[in-house]
């Protein structure tokens, strides 16, 4: 069982039940999951991603593009239930990242964490980030990325994250040792259950 089918398995044999705006979910604080290069791939294997429309929203992202006409002409359609442009979401801070992956490769500092922090307390937004943080650091010639998520839908939308991440990590030229997901709420919507 790979590692995301592990957490799911926690969240339903775990979880409490909770309601919020968007439906019933069952879920667990504060969760877990590292994964090296073959556990990454396991995912990728076992659970259907949409690869291509995920890395066509990543070259977005790092375009700073925030009209969602601009994801609909690549095939992406789940930001259309938020509004016409994404304000002070995804696009606004992985701008950033280019510059970020630039200096990493440049300097290679084993000493240095180089970070991106992702949103800001009390700005208006259409869709806060579940992503908050992705931090790079470089040990031994090797890449550990460490992102912290406030919050992850883990049937739908984790898998997606993982790759996104996997796709910001092959920008690196450093060789990948591990990525570590740390979820304040880990969560399963109760009508993807079954």
């Amino acid at each position: 069982m790979n590692k995301n089918y592990q957490t799911l398995q926690n969240i339903l044999n775990k979880g409490k039940t909770q309601s919020n705006k968007k439906g019933n979910i069952k879920y667990l604080i504060n969760e877990t999951i590292s994964m090296s290069e073959k556990d990454l791939l396991k995912i990728f294997d076992e659970h259907k991603i949409a690869k291509s429309k995920l890395q066509k929203e990543i070259d977005l992202y790092l375009n700073g593009i925030t009209e969602v006409e601009r994801y609909n002409e690549v095939g992406i359609f789940w930001w259309d239930y938020w509004a016409p442009t994404l304000i002070n979401s995804y696009p606004t801070y992985f701008k950033k990242l280019p510059a970020l992956i630039n200096k990493i490769n440049t300097e290679k500092r084993p000493s240095k964490n180089y970070v991106l922090f992702i949103g800001e307390t009390g700005v208006e937004t259409n869709q806060l980030p579940c992503l908050s943080l992705i931090q790079f650091q470089i040990s031994e010639n090797e890449l550990y990325i460490t992102v912290y998520q406030r919050s992850a839908d883990c049937n739908l939308g984790l898998p997606s994250d993982i790759y996104q991440i996997f796709l910001i990590s092959q920008l690196i030229n450093v060789p990948l040792a591990n990525i570590t997901f740390f979820i304040g709420n880990a969560h399963i919507y109760e009508n993807n259950i079954d």
